[in-house]
């Protein structure tokens, strides 16, 4: 599955129509958001993940859901369940991203 770019507009959309979301909240100044972006494009791609959406955000675009995510610094992952927030939180390596998308699994 390839990774959605979503807005605040959107998330509802996604959260209720998808069982399992992950969404990764980016900055365009933030190193470590580039240096996760190829591993997070991988892991959405590995068949065991294939029943997880994956969302991209840009958290200076989206206040409404930053604020409910309250979002601390980026990269800020955030995992939906059947609609409900399950985990969020600032991620830095893509370990702590595949761990998420386990718990969510």
């Amino acid at each position: 599955m390839s990774i959605i770019e979503s807005d605040d507009n959107h998330l509802r959309k996604y959260i209720f129509e998808k069982e399992k979301v992950i969404v990764k909240f980016v900055d365009d100044d933030c190193p470590v958001c580039k240096t996760l972006a190829p591993s997070f494009k991988e892991l959405a791609t590995e068949p065991r993940f294939q029943d997880i959406a994956f969302l991209r955000m840009h958290a200076a675009e989206n206040p409404v859901s930053r604020k409910e995510v309250k979002l601390t610094g980026t990269p800020f992952f955030a995992t939906y369940k059947k609609g409900r927030l399950q985990e969020c939180g600032v991620v830095a390596t893509e370990e702590g991203v595949r761990h998420m998308l386990l718990k969510l699994k």
